[in-house]
């Protein structure tokens, strides 16, 4: 089955403390570097969502008054 442009999907395990690690391509697609902080956002029925920092900062923004 092939994937619509712009559409991935990994896997992560999870480990004995909790971590995961992100898959290298996940890495380089959001640019996310070591040191990051990322935003989970969960829901019992939908599951975990990791959004991208741009949208992150666009969602702090609105939510905090920014630009």
């Amino acid at each position: 089955m092939n994937a619509p442009k712009g559409k991935y999907a990994w896997t992560a395990t999870v480990g004995e403390k909790g971590q995961i690690v992100i898959p290298k391509q996940a890495r380089e697609i959001f640019d996310i570097k070591p040191g990051d902080t990322l935003l989970l956002l969960g829901d019992e029925q939908l599951g975990i969502a990791i959004p991208p920092k741009s949208s992150v900062d666009l969602l702090s923004s609105h939510v905090f008054g920014g630009k």
